[in-house]
């Protein structure tokens, strides 16, 4: 016991925190809130039966301003500070807690633009930094033509996902600031490439960001419709975007089930018990290095399994003909639960990382600069520490995941009563079921024992 007191005081400040705040949710009754939550999706699912007790989710125009910024000019700065932050990776501290570019990626990025585009809709789309610079070299070459890549819909996203996901969560070096930069500056260049070879309107189906942001902002209850150099401001209930949107073709539903996948799939690769099933002591966990290809063949194997679970509750509750056309619509029903688990999963990442984000624009290159007159020990994590802190990061998290599968279960219930024309038990079973246990493992993942 002692020599493990000793271990834990010589690691380094994140990990600690993160153990002190697993360590204080595995006091609080999180056994309870699972049941709860599932008896909740249940009894909203049966409750749904009733069309008439289904919501409406109608959207209203609130208000119109003009743009800020000209999208153009926007998307030139944003090129800029992406190479901006290239430069800081390479040249920069080495320190990832330390250094601009990955706290910018997988925490300013990666976590805080989702839950931004959650709530008021797809930010990313005037933020991006390829249109601006592709546009401009098709005009400079004369190029008004594409080479066909828009025949392949979604799949390049899918294929760009699917990279990003195996560089995040099993990779050995994803937060290495000088690994980071050549990564996202050899991706940069070959997505501007493509644009400029097929037109920027590709992007909305073959770049990956910039189909996720597009996707989740699909939930968010407040959002901006272009109108020229104007924007359109619209309010309605969380999803009632999804509802508007046309049915999902098979390479857009890939991608739906991936992001959903392999976000459940990070969170899994953490537990003690995945661990455990591969044959490592998770109290002497070794690194990624020890898993590096097994979790390499089990990313595309688990996003495979949830394709297969999702498809087998839509067709297990429809009649033989109808899979074909319904598989599309009812795949959309899995976004919130795509977006509400990736922001509830990556919440603490968000308070804590966020803050050496911060700390870090104080001091960009590593100079003992002050730029925001920040203090050395600015960064606290003593909310993590306290029993009253985690369980308010728990509820947070717990009401994060409950409210969106609450919202799945309904947006599955009004697409369904358009496919099929009403509501019946059988055709909701199935889905209903998945929903629950989708709801228990995204609540038990957040509290079961995890190194990291």
């Amino acid at each position: 016991m002692r020599g493990l007191a000793v271990l834990l005081a010589l690691l380094p400040g994140p990990a600690l925190a993160h153990a002190s705040e697993r360590m204080v949710i595995l006091t609080l009754p999180t056994g309870w809130y699972m049941v709860g939550a599932g008896v909740a999706v249940l009894l909203t699912a049966l409750v749904g039966l009733d069309a008439r007790l289904l919501p409406r989710f109608a959207a209203h125009q609130i208000f119109e301003r003009p743009r800020l910024v000209p999208r153009a000019l926007a998307g030139w700065l944003s090129a800029a500070a992406f190479l901006g932050l290239v430069a800081v990776g390479l040249f920069g501290t080495r320190d990832p807690l330390e250094n601009l570019l990955p706290l910018t990626v997988w925490t300013l990025l990666w976590v805080g633009l989702t839950l931004a585009c959650v709530l008021f809709g797809n930010l990313w789309r005037d933020i991006e930094p390829w249109s601006a610079p592709a546009r401009a070299l098709r005009r400079l070459f004369g190029i008004n033509r594409g080479i066909g890549l828009s025949r392949l819909g979604h799949w390049p996203a899918v294929a760009g996902y699917l990279g990003f996901a195996w560089f995040e969560i099993v990779s050995l070096a994803p937060a290495d600031p000088a690994v980071l930069a050549r990564v996202a500056a050899g991706y940069y260049f070959v997505i501007v490439a493509l644009a400029v070879a097929e037109g920027e309107d590709w992007l909305d189906r073959g770049e990956f960001l910039t189909v996720y942001f597009g996707f989740v902002a699909k939930i968010a209850p407040l959002w901006a419709e272009p109108a020229g150099d104007r924007l359109r401001i619209f309010a309605g209930l969380p999803g009632a975007q999804v509802l508007r949107l046309a049915p999902l073709s098979l390479s857009a539903g890939a991608f739906v089930t991936l992001v959903l996948a392999s976000v459940s799939f990070d969170g899994l690769t953490e537990t003690f018990w995945w661990l455990a099933r591969l044959g490592i002591n998770p109290l002497e966990f070794p690194g990624r290095s020890a898993v590096l290809g097994v979790n390499s063949l089990a990313l595309p194997l688990f996003w495979l399994l949830s394709a297969a679970l999702i498809l087998g509750a839509i067709r297990a509750g429809l009649p033989a003909g109808r899979f074909r056309d319904a598989a599309g619509p009812m795949m959309l029903a899995f976004l919130p639960i795509a977006a509400g688990y990736h922001v509830a999963h990556y919440l603490i990442a968000l308070l804590t990382n966020g803050q050496y984000a911060v700390a870090a624009l104080n001091d960009p290159f590593g100079r003992g600069w002050q730029l925001l007159g920040l203090s050395e020990h600015w960064v606290s994590f003593g909310f993590l520490a306290t029993r009253a802190g985690v369980r308010m990061i728990w509820i947070a998290q717990f009401a994060t995941i409950l409210g969106a599968h609450l919202l799945a279960v309904l947006i599955g219930m009004k697409l369904s009563e358009r496919i099929a024309g009403g509501h019946s038990l059988r055709a909701h079973l199935p889905m209903t079921a998945l929903m629950v246990g989708y709801t228990v493992f995204g609540l038990w993942l957040l509290s079961t024992p995890a190194v990291g």
